[in-house]
């Protein structure tokens, strides 16, 4: 019976990209920072490493899909900030977003790790984005790198 499962270590030839919104820049650049220091902790080039920017969660996914054409990426980062308000945007910002990250994933085979965060105050966005839950950005920069290893010990 085989085992198969990742480590926390990059394929040597692997490349990556954040893709981050602006929405929310206090909490999104916090996010984008700890998901790149993550990166080069772990033995990432920074030449390795891309970062996109775009105008809010909604287009993440798009931004996902044409890197991953064309460019070319062992791994996708994605970040961003919904806060809920009063109607029902948030809902469908932040599961659209979700929904439309997956399917990139699935329909490429390139694992996107979806650090997104749908919160309901900015509070509980900054205890996610270096508060005290820690930092989504890292971690998720960290389920990539592991993924990318795992897929690489699939092939």
């Amino acid at each position: 019976m085989s085992h198969y499962e990742g480590d926390v270590q990059s394929p040597g030839s692997a490349r990556y990209a954040i893709i981050a919104s602006r929405w929310n820049p206090r909490i999104t650049d916090a996010l984008v920072d700890s998901a790149r220091k993550a990166f080069l902790e772990y033995g990432v080039p920074a030449e390795a490493l891309d970062v996109i920017r775009v105008p809010g969660a909604w287009e993440l996914p798009i931004a996902a899909a044409s890197a991953i054409d064309r460019i070319g990426y062992t791994g996708i980062v994605a970040l961003g900030c919904v806060i809920r308000g009063d109607t029902r945007h948030f809902e469908q910002v932040a599961d659209e977003c979700a929904r439309g990250l997956m399917r990139v994933s699935l329909d490429t085979g390139v694992p996107i790790a979806n650090g997104v965060l749908a919160v309901d105050d900015y509070a509980h966005a900054e205890s996610r984005a270096g508060g005290s839950h820690g930092n989504k950005g890292q971690e998720a920069a960290l389920v990539i790198i592991e993924m990318a290893n795992l897929i690489g010990k699939l092939a």
